[in-house]
């Protein structure tokens, strides 16, 4: 169960990574010289700033850690030390302010969003997306997902209004068992007052994001930022003449899509079917 979050919580993935390296530091009772003499090759200075979240680790000392501390990966881990991550650069400063939100909106076609995946969908999906990649570097994608959806953990959390193509709830993994957790999932936060979800019907034909994805986070400040999204690719985007023609696609799509009540039907219609099957 996910406890609610103080401001604490709302760390960067780099401020919860300090804050757990230092609190095993202290708790060996080591110093910062201390744990850079047991971890030879990094200052303590320099340590000391990935303690504060001023300064993004090295891969290499995370693993370190990992190993110095006998964590078994938790640390790469918390921190989303991940192929995600490194393949997608495109999205990581639009991941960075997620943060940051006020209020979500995201249209994908083809899968569920990301901040409503289960661990067993997310690492399917990282499978299928990334043959061959170890399953070291799938687990570490899914636990950078799973950590984001701490975000709904905050005493106030954004609002958050997801639209999917129904494509995305006719492609499952093989084993329905995980589809059906992944139904029932959605199904349940969507009982939450701050949190709206849609489905696109196939009956309403083309729409206008096809193929991709849509993502947009308005911030405390009032100004929206954006990311675009297709084949292992993306475009983040800032500027206000951009930002306008995404939520057009995005209010169009969602004007096509289900109402919430509908949606939900909808979704129950295919949950039952996994069951059934």
């Amino acid at each position: 169960m996910v406890e609610a979050a103080s401001e604490e919580d709302e760390l960067t993935p780099e401020g919860r990574l300090g804050r757990r390296v230092r609190q095993m530091r202290e708790q060996r009772g080591l110093s910062l010289r201390g744990l850079s003499k047991e971890v030879s090759g990094y200052s303590y200075s320099y340590i000391h700033r990935v303690e504060q979240g001023k300064q993004k680790p090295s891969t290499a000392l995370v693993r370190a850690l990992d190993d110095f501390f006998g964590t078994c990966g938790a640390l790469a881990e918390i921190y989303g030390l991940s192929q995600e991550m490194q393949v997608a650069h495109y999205s990581r400063e639009i991941v960075r302010r997620e943060q940051e939100a006020i209020r979500i909106q995201v249209f994908t076609s083809s899968h569920i969003p990301g901040l409503l995946q289960t661990e067993g969908y997310a690492r399917e999906l990282f499978r299928s997306g990334r043959p061959g990649a170890p399953e070291s570097e799938v687990e570490a994608m899914v636990a950078s997902r799973v950590d984001r959806q701490y975000i709904f953990a905050r005493l106030e959390p954004p609002y958050y209004w997801a639209v999917m193509d129904e494509a995305a709830l006719r492609r499952a993994p093989h084993d329905r068992a995980i589809m059906r957790d992944q139904l029932g999932h959605i199904l349940r936060f969507a009982e939450q007052a701050h949190v709206t979800v849609q489905v696109l019907p196939f009956e309403e034909g083309l729409h206008p994001v096809l193929g991709g994805s849509i993502t947009l986070h308005m911030l405390r400040d009032g100004s929206t930022v954006g990311l675009v999204e297709s084949f292992r690719s993306g475009d983040p985007v800032e500027s206000p003449k951009r930002i306008v023609e995404l939520s057009q696609r995005f209010d169009l799509a969602r004007s096509m899509a289900l109402p919430e009540n509908k949606s939900l039907d909808l979704i129950r219609a295919y949950l039952k079917e996994y069951e059934d099957g």
